[in-house]
């Protein structure tokens, strides 16, 4: 796994470097905002730890281009700013994860292997206890029946499963769901869910995996119940 850290406290880069190290991660680490975009467009990495001040181009610049030259690289952002609004801009930007500073370095190791660990799971197909994807075949099993997805519904319902129980706006899943950032309305996000579960209904009958929650999004729910 190749990390990078992007963080102008070069002494804390370098402890979150020798923690992720001793960990067996390969990790990188660059010191400006512009530095960062040059690497990302140059190497591809699984997860950047991305400070939110930076000198150059700053945090949420960053985030917001990733989507488009690293869609795939998992992000965790960290920041001395500790204001809700700091919080969840960065989480509508796309991040995975925050840490607010000052943090142990150790849960940021144990934060970077959750969040891989979700990209793993993802990446093939393994059976938990609720739903099981297979990304190559874009199909959802349970229980040994098989549904397939169209792409637009695969990508709804991964980001779903990769946080279980977090609510995703319909904004968010729109950000997730298509790949070329098009527009489109609430209604089609809530087409594409209602497609998607009866879907998950022709498999998995009275499980309630996908759940609405009023005036906020969508979850999901491991269990089903």
């Amino acid at each position: 796994m190749n990390l990078l850290i992007v963080e102008d406290e070069v002494s804390l880069a370098e402890v979150e470097r020798d923690y992720l190290l001793a960990s067996g991660y390969d990790v990188e680490m660059v010191h400006h905002g512009d530095h960062a975009l040059s690497a990302l467009e140059q190497t591809r990495y699984d997860l950047v730890v991305l400070d939110l001040m930076l000198p150059g181009t700053d945090g949420i610049e960053i985030c917001k281009q990733m989507q488009a030259i690293a869609p795939q690289t998992a992000i965790i952002m960290t920041t001395a700013r500790v204001e809700e609004v700091d919080r969840l801009l960065g989480l509508e930007l796309g991040a995975d994860d925050y840490l607010c500073k000052p943090f142990s370095p150790r849960e940021l190791v144990a934060r970077v292997k959750a969040i891989l660990r979700r990209a793993r799971l993802l990446g093939e197909p393994v059976s938990t206890q609720g739903l099981t994807l297979n990304e190559g075949q874009l199909t959802v099993s349970w229980q040994g029946k098989q549904a397939q997805l169209t792409a637009v519904e695969f990508n709804i319902l991964s980001t779903l499963i990769a946080h279980p129980g977090r609510i995703y706006s319909r904004d968010q899943l729109m950000d997730h769901a298509y790949s070329d950032q098009r527009v489109v309305s609430d209604r089609t996000i809530d087409s594409h869910v209602k497609k998607l579960r009866k879907k998950i209904e022709q498999i998995a009958p009275e499980q309630a995996f996908i759940r609405s929650v009023y005036g906020a999004g969508y979850q999901y729910d491991l269990t089903g119940n």
